[in-house]
C-alpha cells in the first residue's frame, strides 16, 4: 500500500514539473497569465527598474518576457500585449514594431514618431519634461483614467522627468502634464484609429509619461493609472 502511494506521488509531481516547464502554468487567480513581450535593453543601467514592472505585471497575471531592444518584432507575433520600456534606445529598435497587429504600451518617448504615434519634431511633437510631479485629468469617464476624477492628479512620489506625446486626431486623450495641456502623457488609440501621418493603427497602441527610473517613483495614484492603461492596452477594458 505504501509503495503505491509514494509511486503516485512521485508520478503527480512530475506531471506538475512537466506542466509548469511548458509555460502554461496557472497564475494564482486561476486563469492563465496573458503573454507580455516587454522590450528593453538587457544588461543597461535601468534593467533593475525594468524587472520591477516585470515583477508588479506578474501580480496582475500577466507573464513578461524580455526582449532585448533589437529583437525583431516577429518574436511578439501571438503576444496579448507588446511593452517598450524607455530604457531601449530608439535607434537600435528595428522597424516593422509600427506594423505588427498586437497592442503596444510605450514610455519611450524618442519611439512615438517611428510608432506613427506623433509628428517627428522632437521637442515640439513629442519629448520629456524635467520635473513634475501632476497630471491633470481630462477625460476621466475613459477606462484608462482608473476612475480617478477629472482634475489634477498626483502620480509621483516626487519631482521626475516625464515623457510627453501630441497624438493625432484620432488618438484619445486621458491626461496632460499639469500647467501644459499641449502636452498628453497619457493616451491611446483604439484599432483602426487613424494615428499621424494618415497611419491606422493596426492594434491599441498607448503612450504612458514613465521615464527610465520613475515606475519606482510611481504614487499610489500613478500606480493605478499605469495598471489601467496595461489593461486597456491588452484589450481587457471597452
Amino acid at each position: 500500500m505504501m509503495t503505491k502511494l509514494r509511486y503516485g506521488l512521485t508520478a503527480l509531481a512530475l506531471t506538475l514539473a512537466a506542466f509548469c516547464a511548458s509555460g502554461t502554468a496557472m497564475g494564482a487567480s486561476g486563469a492563465k497569465p496573458r503573454d507580455v513581450v516587454m522590450l528593453v535593453q538587457q544588461g543597461g543601467p535601468s534593467i533593475a527598474i525594468d524587472e520591477k514592472v516585470r515583477a508588479h505585471l506578474a501580480e496582475k497575471g500577466y507573464a513578461v518576457r524580455f526582449e532585448n531592444q533589437d529583437a525583431d518584432p516577429g518574436t511578439a507575433r501571438g503576444a496579448a500585449l507588446v511593452i517598450v520600456s524607455s530604457t531601449v534606445s530608439s535607434k537600435d529598435v528595428k522597424p516593422g514594431w509600427r506594423q505588427l497587429a498586437v497592442p503596444l504600451l510605450s514610455w519611450e518617448n524618442d519611439i512615438l514618431d517611428d510608432l506613427a504615434m506623433t509628428g517627428k519634431r522632437h521637442d515640439v511633437d513629442f519629448g520629456e519634461a524635467d520635473k513634475e510631479r501632476y497630471l491633470w485629468i481630462v477625460n476621466a469617464p475613459q477606462p484608462m483614467a482608473a476612475g480617478l476624477p477629472a482634475g489634477v492628479a498626483n502620480v509621483y512620489v516626487k519631482q521626475a522627468g516625464m515623457s510627453w506625446g501630441k497624438p493625432g486626431l484620432g488618438a484619445t486623450t486621458i491626461a496632460t502634464i499639469y500647467g501644459q495641456p499641449e502636452k498628453a502623457a497619457i493616451f491611446g488609440y483604439e484599432k483602426g484609429a487613424t494615428m499621424d501621418y494618415e497611419a491606422i493603427a493596426p492594434a491599441r497602441r498607448v503612450m504612458m509619461f514613465l521615464g527610465n527610473d520613475t515606475f519606482a517613483n510611481l504614487s499610489p495614484v500613478g500606480l493605478r493609472l499605469f495598471d489601467a492603461a496595461v489593461e486597456w492596452a491588452a484589450g481587457g477594458m471597452r
